[in-house]
């Protein structure tokens, strides 16, 4: 697409704050103003606008991405989306542990921490498994990560839809979220095998693109829910 605008601007209105393309403000695919509630999205969804070149794609517009997902659709399958993510929780990555023992090692001491971490913030304790058979969680554990999910208001679930299946793990989004974990550490916990299978083998270049890929998606992810506290 062609940039059609030469100044971006952020205008304060009773219901929040709308990002202006040469006065015009920016629409959502319903047709409506994107309107948002924190001062400081805006301001980062204007620079975002600002910064394109002559031609852009919506690759270049995260955060304006994010915020449309959370106003567009987010706030219209609030339930839905929050027992979706909470599935993650119960079939979570870090429940699953490797057979052998190096590797085994490897993955209990940079997944145990967040699981325990999980127990002592939410109260919700999940169990692990060597192997990939399925392992039933408790109930409680499910009616537990979608009672905390449902509480989050349309921007943290947003945030949330990209990281968690980015990572693969509902845990360590949540360690995200919380601030807890940097995204940079949240993803070399979650590809612990690959970097393992690396250690042994040699650096793989389209691994490497793929985990960076996850680690920039993540990291906007991130800076959005920080933006929708600020």
């Amino acid at each position: 697409m062609k940039r059609f605008w030469t100044q971006t601007a952020v205008a304060a209105e009773e219901s929040g704050f709308i990002v202006q393309l040469d006065g015009r403000p920016v629409k959502l695919p319903s047709g409506q103003p994107l309107n948002v509630p924190f001062h400081a999205l805006a301001e980062a969804i204007a620079a975002e606008w600002g910064a394109t070149g002559p031609n852009f794609t919506p690759d270049d517009l995260p955060l304006t991405r994010l915020a449309t997902t959370a106003q567009d659709r987010v706030r219209l399958m609030h339930t839905e989306i929050a027992g979706q993510l909470a599935a993650y929780g119960m079939n979570d990555l870090l429940c699953y542990r490797a057979e052998q023992p190096p590797l085994a090692a490897l993955e209990a001491g940079a997944w145990q921490p967040w699981l325990d971490w999980a127990a002592q913030q939410f109260g919700i304790k999940l169990r692990s498994t060597a192997g990939i058979v399925h392992i039933e969680q408790s109930p409680t554990c499910g009616e537990m990560f979608t009672a905390l999910l449902t509480a989050m208001d349309e921007y943290q679930l947003a945030g949330l839809g990209v990281i968690v299946p980015a990572l693969g793990s509902l845990v360590l989004s949540l360690a995200v979220e919380a601030q807890a974990l940097t995204p940079e550490a949240a993803c070399a916990c979650a590809h612990v095998d690959e970097l393992w299978q690396e250690s042994l083998w040699g650096t793989d270049d389209a691994a490497t693109a793929r985990r960076q890929t996850v680690i920039d998606d993540v990291a906007v992810s991130a800076r959005f829910i920080r933006l929708c506290r600020a």
